[in-house]
């Protein structure tokens, strides 16, 4: 079987939609090395997706116009170039397909990660909010099959974009796998100290954006004088002065902010962790929860939405706008052991649903459906 994809994100975006293509490819490749995967991506960001030692062949532009506008090779020019490649699947692992797609004998799957600015218009420019309901309607009408990273996204899908629910699959994510190693006594404190952590801390990671909601963890911790430093790991937005300024205005110490760690080093710093926080208002999925569930660390995060299909029935799940609640919870993880131990434990083996392998296999029996049709 020859099988393409859109790898754009797998070399061009650090986090969300780019672990989830270097992590699927990863797995597909390891599962399935005797068929042929074909990548395509209108640029290469170095140190991203690292595909040599693998029989991976590689589609970039080859015209100076397509160099300069890369986003029309990705929508108009790929078409042309797969049907040479004679595949038998394109796979669009990021919410799109290219423009005629449909009439070009290839069979097609897309990836629909979430609809979030459907359901939240406000976080998003109306330029952007068009783009992409344009894309994601698109990829949705013409797909062959869309596979859904959730119960939660196939249900938007279909409420959205009126699809019909027999063509979509829920595939679950799975993470890097070097989230599922023990790090080790070593290695974990060489990353303490290189980062200065604290002895024990409150976990939360997730772009530094409304969405994620990180001021109400903020709040909790303060407002109830939870005495534990709160480690923070994203990207910062203009939502971060909000958050920096609730800071300052507090006088609050204890927490620590980073923008950007590396996938080696984030392990050790999941396992050295009392708990993971996530308060986020909305997800496609939520694959931080799954990071923690395998580092063996307790999670407390929201109810609704597809929290309960990531966390899995060891986590804690709270209203993510009610701070005295999410404060509760907080002191109940931190200062019962029997209770840190079972979430521990539960979760670890609700996360075996979420391995490599098992992705895989499932999207590699979607693609066997769709060639036998």
């Amino acid at each position: 079987m020859r099988i393409g994809f859109d790898a754009k994100r797998a070399f061009n975006n650090r986090s969300g939609l780019g672990n989830y293509s270097r992590n699927l490819l990863s797995a597909l490749y390891s599962g399935y090395p005797d068929f042929s995967y074909i990548l395509y991506t209108p640029q290469i960001k170095k140190n991203l997706f690292d595909i040599s030692g693998r029989n991976f062949e590689l589609r970039t532009p080859d015209r100076i116009f397509h160099r300069i506008f890369p986003s029309a090779w990705r929508t108009f020019a790929i078409t042309d170039i797969i049907k040479k490649d004679k595949l038998d699947i394109y796979h669009g692992l990021s919410h799109e397909l290219p423009a005629g797609i449909e009439n070009s004998g290839i069979k097609s799957v897309v990836t629909i990660h979430d609809l979030i600015f459907i359901r939240y218009p406000e976080l998003y420019a109306a330029t952007d909010r068009y783009i992409y309901k344009k894309k994601f309607r698109h990829a949705c009408k013409k797909a062959d099959r869309i596979i859904a990273v959730s119960r939660q996204t196939a249900d938007d899908i279909i409420e959205y974009f009126s699809i019909d629910h027999e063509r979509i699959d829920v595939i679950y994510q799975s993470c890097n796998p070097l989230f599922m190693k023990d790090t080790g006594d070593d290695q974990n404190q060489s990353i303490r100290q290189k980062y200065r952590l604290p002895d024990h801390y409150i976990l939360n990671i997730g772009n530094i954006e409304e969405r994620k909601n990180l001021l109400t963890l903020i709040k909790a911790v303060h407002l109830a004088g939870i005495d534990i430093p709160v480690v923070i790991i994203g990207r910062k937005t203009r939502y971060y002065q909000k958050v920096k300024k609730y800071i300052e205005d507090n006088r609050l110490t204890g927490i620590y902010i980073y923008e950007t760690i590396s996938n080696e080093e984030l392990p050790s710093i999941y396992q050295m962790a009392d708990i993971f926080v996530y308060p986020s208002l909305f997800e496609g999925f939520g694959i931080p929860i799954i990071e923690s569930l395998f580092s063996g660390t307790p999670v407390i995060t929201s109810n609704g939405g597809c929290f309960a299909e990531a966390g899995g029935p060891g986590s804690v799940y709270v209203n993510a706008l009610d701070h005295e609640e999410l404060a509760a919870a907080i002191k109940r993880v931190l200062s019962d052991e029997v209770l840190r131990q079972r979430m521990i434990e539960a979760g670890y083996r609700y996360a075996k649903n979420f391995t490599p392998e098992k992705a895989a296999g499932n999207v590699m029996q979607v693609y066997n459906r769709v060639v036998a049709q």
